[in-house]
């Protein structure tokens, strides 16, 4: 097997963890109002990177909707 070659099934856990982020991200996104399209293409484009970034401005968001409030 050549270095640079992955095998089958390491293909394929790559395509499943890209496509639950991504679809996990649009549909969580949709949920809460706010540029679902974007999150899940950028979803399905790397790992971790997307969630990070994406909880960290769901939970800023979240949290200056908290602080209007009071």
């Amino acid at each position: 097997m050549k270095t640079d070659s992955l095998p089958l099934w390491a293909w394929l856990l790559i395509a499943t963890t890209l496509l639950t982020q991504g679809i996990g991200m649009f549909l969580d996104a949709r949920r809460r109002g706010g540029r679902a399209w974007l999150w899940g293409l950028w979803g399905l484009t790397s790992f971790p990177l997307p969630s990070v970034v994406y909880l960290i401005v769901v939970w800023l968001v979240s949290r200056r909707k908290k602080m209007s409030r009071k």
